[in-house]
């Protein structure tokens, strides 16, 4: 059987790039190993030019189990975006924590690798297959500071927690294999759609035990427990890539299984998820504002942005399969940006993560005052900053479906946000003294990151047009 390549050729390419790297961490010398920063950057910008040059494509391999299509390059660039800016924020902490930057690189890589294998499976088998590539990836990059006691705890807690619930996604796979003959994604939907077809009850089982598999990569309410602790334990770079890539690896998977294949279904699943938005976005921000750290805050606040995401899922449809790839697309820019501003008030084995440590930061560094202030206010959803558009269309999306109490309550708790977001302006504004004698990162590409971050953060707001096209059309590719 001819095998077409063409669909595997981003991945491979990750996949190619993780795998050099791996081989010259054993050949390099310590001071020449900064050179895989740039191998990986390298690796990444090509995987980026194969995505451009293939976009448009509409392929399948493995008899359609791994889908070249619009939706599946769209995620595919916003993962190789997100490993980007998580490789030129890192090299300067690699060296003042002295992780081992061969291997950091190499498991960063193969983490896209998975990613991009959820984006594209139109199989359950393949998309638990890419599911557990950039889990087992990202343990051990949360434990990869093994200095640290705190991230040897985070690793542990991360690993029993998720793999608790990767026995739920894989018993919901089984029970759906065993009722319907298949884990081809096509080949159930088909089945779906066929007239007169009872499906027992384990059926119903199997999908409520992959919403629950799937509410744990999200960090859904009550499934959440592991992430400040995990978050806070983990390095920052490290933090921010599972923020937001792994957040949105877990979306894309929702909406390629919920929002397309399993979408005559979606009456069944609606309601479960109506609550779990609630409460994901309430108690996200209401445990965020009981924070002291600004690292922790991020984390409890990436639960809450959760939740507004899980909005989309439940207004479905065109609209809210637009507004769950657009607000990704703005989520990402605002956190990793705020991550790196955490990681410049850094300096060898101490972390300066405190609202207190903010004091005066916006007179002591302007720029990253005012980067640090956008990226807070953009998360708070003001306009015209990329949050506040990215909700609009959130919000609008529930209200076009009937669900408007549900965009009442997302409003509300965006309001709630302001609180503990306009702290760490007021901080570094309104108050004196957190910055003096402390030492900042000198890291000229750490810098870029967060000016990424920063013109990402602008540009969504202010010009949205071009990418709420490109996230419309990648949703309505998806077949």
């Amino acid at each position: 059987m001819e095998i077409n390549l063409t669909p595997l050729l981003p991945a491979a390419e990750v996949l190619l790039t993780a795998l050099t790297v791996l081989l010259l961490d054993l050949f390099l010398r310590d001071e020449e190993k900064g050179l895989l920063a740039w191998i990986s950057v390298l690796g990444l910008a090509i995987a980026a030019g194969i995505i451009v040059i293939l976009w448009g494509s509409q392929e399948g391999a493995f008899q359609d189990s791994y889908l070249l299509d619009g939706f599946s390059l769209f995620f595919s660039q916003f993962f190789v975006g997100v490993a980007l800016i998580t490789v030129l924020s890192s090299a300067h902490y690699l060296k003042e924590t002295g992780i081992r930057q061969g291997e950091y690189y190499a498991l960063i890589l193969f983490s896209t690798f998975g990613m991009i294998l959820m984006a594209s499976a139109n199989d359950l088998i393949l998309f638990f297959l890419g599911l557990e590539t950039m889990s087992i990836a990202v343990y051990v990059l949360t434990g990869m500071w093994r200095e640290r006691s705190e991230a040897s705890e985070a690793a542990m807690k991360y690993f029993i927690i998720g793999s608790f619930a990767t026995g739920f996604l894989l018993y919901g796979i089984a029970l759906i294999f065993g009722a319907t003959g298949s884990t081809n994604l096509s080949r159930i939907a088909a089945s779906l759609t066929q007239p007169g077809n009872p499906w027992p009850l384990f059926f119903y089982a199997g999908i409520f035990l992959l919403l629950i598999g799937l509410a744990f990569k999200v960090a859904a309410v009550p499934f959440h427990f592991w992430v400040p602790d995990v978050y806070d334990g983990a390095p920052t770079p490290v933090s921010g890539f599972m923020a937001v890539g792994v957040k949105a690896a877990a979306f894309a998977g929702w909406a390629r299984i919920f929002l397309s294949q399993f979408a005559p279904l979606q009456s069944e699943w609606t309601y479960p998820l109506w609550v779990l938005a609630i409460l994901t976005m309430t108690m996200g921000n209401l445990l965020a504002i009981t924070q002291s750290s600004v690292k922790r805050m991020l984390a409890y606040s990436s639960i809450a942005h959760a939740g507004y995401l899980l909005i989309a899922v439940v207004a479905g449809k065109e609209d809210g399969g637009q507004a769950l790839l657009y607000y990704l697309l703005t989520y990402a820019p605002m956190t990793l940006g705020a991550f790196g501003v955490v990681m410049v008030l850094k300096k060898g084995e101490k972390n300066y993560e405190a609202y207190s440590d903010y004091a005066g930061l916006g007179f002591k560094r302007p720029f990253l005052g005012i980067a640090m202030s956008l990226f807070m206010l953009s998360l708070a959803g003001f306009p015209p900053l990329a949050g506040f558009t990215g909700k609009f269309y959130l919000f609008r999306s529930a209200v076009v479906a009937g669900y408007t109490s549900l965009a009442v309550i997302g409003a509300l708790n965006s309001l709630l946000s302001v609180i503990y977001y306009l702290r760490v302006i007021v901080m570094m504004y309104m108050e004196e003294g957190g910055v003096e004698g402390k030492s900042f990162a000198t890291a000229p590409l750490l810098y870029a990151a967060i000016a990424i971050g920063v013109i990402g953060t602008l540009y969504l707001g202010l010009l949205p047009s071009t990418a709420l096209e490109l996230s419309r059309v990648a949703f309505l590719s998806l077949r």
